[in-house]
């Protein structure tokens, strides 16, 4: 089933919010890097956030699943955000962004 339109342009407005959240160790965006694997908004304005990190042991892992979850709270529509924290599949370069590939001269 297709989703509304509204909801299809709050996702995408989630999208956006979230590519002001840079690794602090890549200078690339979470969304850009891959880290994001899925956004789902349902009408309710309720929200989830599908991501990894680029390794489990993380030291910075805490700091961006909050980044992440204060980021979507802040956009319009949105009343509960829920994020969750995958490993599988394992993040690897492929995830990476044309942009993001540009910026770290991998292109």
């Amino acid at each position: 089933m297709d989703k509304p339109q509204e909801i299809l342009e709050l996702e995408q407005n989630i999208v956006y919010a979230l590519k002001n959240i840079y690794d602090p160790e890549i200078p690339v965006n979470i969304y850009d890097l891959g880290l994001i694997y899925e956004v789902d908004a349902e009408p309710s304005g309720e929200v989830t956030i599908r991501m990894t990190l680029t390794a489990p042991n993380c030291p910075m892992a805490d700091m961006l699943l909050e980044q992440v979850h204060d980021e979507a709270t802040k956009v319009a529509g949105v009343k509960d955000v829920s994020v969750v924290l995958t490993f599988d599949p394992p993040w690897d370069r492929s995830m990476l962004s044309d942009e993001a590939l540009l910026e770290l001269g991998l292109l």
